[in-house]
């Protein structure tokens, strides 16, 4: 079965919207050599309606002028993109299709395709939720930076369940990010302040 795999820039205060306002002082070579890790592994973009728009109205352009950015952008251009919306699409970037409606069927066929590139996620907050509760994202790539944004959308949202997730490995890069691997958790587990105490040195038990 496929991997579907998401990445975000994100701040310490847990904001996602909007990186290019706080996010470039600390790209350095281990941030894009972690970018193109991820999106090396992948054939095929899973993306929300705002993300490909954003993506559809720079990428073509970037490839066509052929400047230093126009591999990545061949490279994104080559992709299958697969977009999820209700509103057809603007004819105009390659290999991209649509999805609509609810996400569990079409993702979950889109996994079972034969292949063994990885489904890759960049932004589209709204399609990382749905695929969470859905228990069909495998994996979170979240880029920390050591800024409090204070302001913008968050990638969790208040409200809902709570949502277990398993460290897979974790790496500090220079510029202080760290670069985090989840996967989703069946469960939190258990535990009260009793069980806590347990670990606690005694002077500091109370």
């Amino acid at each position: 079965m496929r991997k579907i795999a998401a990445q975000f820039f994100i701040s310490l205060d847990g904001v996602v919207e909007a990186p290019d306002q706080w996010h470039f002082p600390y790209f350095n070579e281990e941030m894009g050599a972690a970018v193109d890790a991820t999106l090396g592994t992948a054939d095929t973009l899973l993306l929300g309606r705002r993300t490909y728009d954003s993506f559809a109205g720079a990428w073509p352009g970037r490839e066509a002028a052929g400047g230093e950015d126009a591999p990545l952008a061949k490279l994104l251009g080559d992709a299958r993109k697969i977009v999820v919306s209700n509103r057809p699409l603007e004819p105009g970037w390659r290999n991209s299709e649509r999805i609509e409606g609810d996400l569990a069927g079409p993702v979950t066929a889109l996994k079972n395709e034969p292949g063994t590139g990885r489904i890759w996620i960049s932004g589209s907050v709204s399609v990382v939720r749905r695929l969470l509760a859905a228990g069909l994202l495998d994996e979170l790539n979240l880029l920390v930076h050591p800024i409090a944004v204070r302001t913008g959308l968050r990638l969790f949202e208040e409200g809902g369940a709570p949502i277990p997730l398993k460290l897979l490995s974790c790496e500090t890069f220079e510029t202080g990010v760290l670069n985090l691997f989840y996967s989703p958790a069946t469960s939190a587990g258990h535990g009260t302040y009793d069980d806590a105490k347990a670990h606690l040195p005694q002077h500091q038990q109370h």
